[in-house]
């Protein structure tokens, strides 16, 4: 069994205060992309991953299925990298619930959408996510999903700074609490719920609130090439760009060359 495990970009994240579970309150808008993981998968006499020596989700994943389903975690799976590692893009809890859905169609009894998705959100926050189709929004700590209907009809420059080493999630967070970032949080999450009424076209994306974990110049050159957005990703290194049309994202992609890797790619609904 085979299939796509499909990069993510936050178009909005605006953060809030620690939660009693040490969580922060989120609502953050989630996109997917069409660049992509690749995993195959099979039943196999014992688990096995292979081909991304990092991997801790998807072997969690696994193991948590099969605890679930009271069979023994016994699939091989191979990950073929093509996502940046720890950008901000979603690539590991993209492969985790990827095998999720191959595995659990390989079952006899194969279990519940809402299982897996019970699962998925004890694996992490944007997990579950990828069980589902189109934009969400996540609120709570990111893990309750809403339908959004956003426009898909735009470009996206995925720019990954080179000679950027991204800190740890956790210590991005703590940076945040450091300079009282949370404060004003809910009139930042009523904006962001008030322009995405207004969402009617691409352009009406740009009204969005910017990223409130991180920044990055190399946003502010993106616009500047013609992007109606750009900023970074849930905590980063990585930022997006929307574009209209597909030659200036490839203008802005080659103009930037120099700053780091970069894809050229396009909203997708699931995969």
């Amino acid at each position: 069994m085979r299939a796509s495990a499909a990069a993510k970009i936050n178009l909005a994240l605006v953060v809030g205060p620690t939660r009693d579970d040490g969580k922060h309150e989120v609502a953050t808008v989630y996109q997917r992309l069409a660049i992509a993981d690749r995993l195959e998968l099979e039943p196999a006499p014992e688990l096995l991953v292979e081909g991304f020596d990092a991997d801790t989700l998807v072997r969690g994943a696994l193991e948590a299925l099969a605890a679930r389903a009271g069979v023994e975690p016994r699939w091989h799976v191979r990950i073929e990298k093509r996502l940046p590692i720890a950008a901000g893009i979603g690539g590991g809890s993209s492969d985790a619930a990827t095998a999720l859905r191959l595995a659990n169609a390989t079952l006899a009894e194969p279990l519940p959408d809402a299982d897996l998705r019970e699962m998925a959100a004890g694996l992490g926050a944007d997990v579950p996510f990828f069980l589902v189709d189109g934009p969400q929004l996540g609120t709570g700590d990111g893990r309750v999903l809403k339908p959004l209907d956003l426009p898909q009809d735009f470009w996206v420059v995925l720019l990954v700074p080179r000679l950027v080493q991204k800190p740890s999630t956790a210590s991005v967070y703590a940076a945040f609490d450091l300079r009282d970032g949370a404060a004003g949080f809910d009139e930042r999450r009523a904006a962001l719920l008030a322009a995405l009424d207004e969402v009617r076209r691409p352009r009406d994306l740009a009204a969005l609130p910017p990223n409130d974990l991180a920044s990055s110049p190399l946003a502010d050159e993106l616009r500047a090439l013609g992007a109606f957005r750009a900023d970074v990703t849930g905590a980063g290194p990585a930022v997006y760009a929307l574009f209209h049309h597909k030659e200036r994202a490839q203008e802005a992609q080659r103009a930037l060359k120099a700053a780091g890797e970069s894809w050229l790619t396009a909203p997708a609904w699931y995969g």
